[in-house]
């Protein structure tokens, strides 16, 4: 939708404030579900109906926007590429892999040494003499930071 008279160009982003809305609506019919339900008796409840109600009524809304938010707003979405991966590779996040092999203070400092200096980490870290090409690459490279993996906790 257009947006403000005195922001030409400027669009609102009336679908995701749609879906606030909703949210915020299911939010008050989830305090009456749960205020009904605790005002029943057991098998004897009485407040059946305006559980009933709100949870079908929630239910409904949801899906709607559900619907909506996919169609008007998710389906064509695209990344681009270029400016994901520049992204990625001046973020510091890949000095919290380093961690178990450098350890903290040394990993902190280097993501420092990042921000600073405007270079990537990868740059910054291929500085550092006392850190192989081996460690980088297994430590640097997003695709292996990024990709699902077992958690080796789970076993």
């Amino acid at each position: 939708q257009p947006g403000s008279s005195i922001m030409p160009g400027k669009v609102n982003p009336v679908v995701p404030e749609v879906v606030n809305q909703v949210a915020f609506q299911i939010i008050g019919y989830d305090l009456t579900i749960t205020l009904a339900s605790e005002a029943g008796q057991l098998q004897l409840n009485v407040m059946e109906p305006v559980i009933a109600y709100n949870i079908l009524h929630s239910l409904e809304l949801l899906t709607n926007a559900i619907d909506v938010l996919r169609t008007k707003c998710v389906v064509g979405i695209t990344a681009n590429v270029e400016t994901c991966r520049k992204h990625l590779e001046a973020s510091t996040a890949v000095a919290t892999a380093l961690t178990p092999a450098i350890g903290y203070e040394r990993a902190a400092e280097l993501a420092k040494q990042v921000l600073s200096s405007g270079k990537t980490i990868r740059e910054v870290l291929a500085e550092q003499p006392d850190l192989s090409e081996d460690l980088i690459a297994q430590t640097a490279d997003p695709h292996l930071l990024t990709r699902p993996t077992r958690s080796r906790l789970a076993s």
